[in-house]
């Protein structure tokens, strides 16, 4: 019999029922063939965040009753590629747990299997949000119904009965996220204006994490833009992180503009980009642009966040021929030379 080298070995070999996400700048499905290819270094991580390839895991082995859901950090080298050591010794660990017989395990091991979580340097715990996001994919993904949570949500955004708003759950409004069509996505374009800010900002922590059309992108920008001269700095960015979802027609468009204006490029703002509109930064002049007023932020971390977008394998070389191009005079050359003093 073939060793198991690799955590994607030991969910074939076991036969498990498993489906995987990506937790690190999104809640989003993963292939099973990514994490494969990742394992054999043939893949540099597509998602990276801090230096890690987070994963949520959900799946169920024999006789389990319910799913077990596993939080993973996997670190990455400066290449965003694994770096084996901590993943073979948590897969020792777990083969060692389950007494290497993985073929046959059954209910009783459910609880073993969870203890694995316990003093382990992989396991983390997501935010919040993060956290609903995923419960909410793995709902629908296994064709479950929504929590409780997502009735008074619905009632709520349609306007159709009287719900305190305090009394809404961000589950509810993940389940609402990740289930939503295009009817609900424009009656909630149109709700946009009239939510309160504490909704506004919950709302946009679940909407970060999908895809949606131009209407409900340009009443999103509508409403940070209102957050924005309000001073409401936390409802414009949840909005900027929001309207990533959109297509670059669209939220590059809105990126583009704010970059324009130096008033608007705080940190919050940059951060907003970087972490959930990265994709939109791949264009000739808006990631030299971005990075540039990442370089004139001086409350920025700006090396952490280029050498961060820098894992990203589709950003990786246009970001180190930005830097490298600089020149000494610019925001981006100053910085860099303010490191090497």
């Amino acid at each position: 019999m073939q060793p198991i080298n690799t955590l994607h070995d030991f969910f074939v070999r076991s036969g498990a029922a498993v489906r995987l996400y990506h937790l690190g700048r999104r809640v989003e499905p993963c292939e099973m063939s990514t994490l494969a290819a990742f394992e054999t270094g043939e893949l540099a991580w597509p998602t990276p965040w801090q230096g890690q390839a987070r994963l949520g895991l959900v799946f169920r082995l024999g006789d389990m009753r319910e799913p077990v859901i596993w939080f993973l950090a996997l670190p990455l080298d400066e290449q965003g590629q694994l770096v084996p050591a901590p993943r073979d010794a948590f897969l020792q660990r777990l083969l060692e747990t389950l007494g290497r017989s993985v073929a046959s395990v059954g209910r009783e091991d459910g609880e073993a299997v969870d203890n694995l979580m316990q003093d382990n340097p992989l396991p983390f715990t997501p935010s919040l949000p993060f956290q609903a996001l995923l419960h909410a994919r793995a709902s629908r993904d296994l064709d479950l119904p929504a929590s409780q949570h997502l009735e008074p949500v619905e009632d709520y955004l349609s306007g159709q009965r009287a719900v305190d708003w305090q009394a809404l759950g961000l589950q509810g409004l993940a389940d609402f996220a990740v289930r939503m069509d295009a009817v609900d996505q424009n009656r909630l374009a149109a709700r946009l204006p009239s939510l309160p800010g504490e909704v506004l900002t919950s709302l946009c922590y679940c909407l970060e994490h999908v895809a949606i059309g131009a209407p409900l992108a340009h009443a999103l920008r509508s409403s940070g833009e209102a957050a924005a001269r309000s001073g409401d700095i936390e409802a414009f960015s949840a909005c900027v992180r929001a309207v990533a979802g959109a297509e670059t027609e669209v939220a590059g468009v809105w990126y583009d503009e704010l970059l324009a204006d130096a008033d608007a490029c705080g940190p919050d703002l940059l951060a907003a980009i970087a972490g959930r509109g990265w994709q939109h930064l791949e264009s000739a002049e808006r990631l030299p642009r971005f990075l540039a007023r990442l370089a004139d932020c001086e409350a920025a971390d700006f090396m952490s966040v280029a050498r961060d977008l820098a894992l990203i394998p589709r950003l990786r070389l246009p970001v180190l021929m930005t830097l490298r191009e600089a020149a000494p005079e610019s925001p981006i050359g100053r910085r860099l030379a303010a490191l090497t003093r």
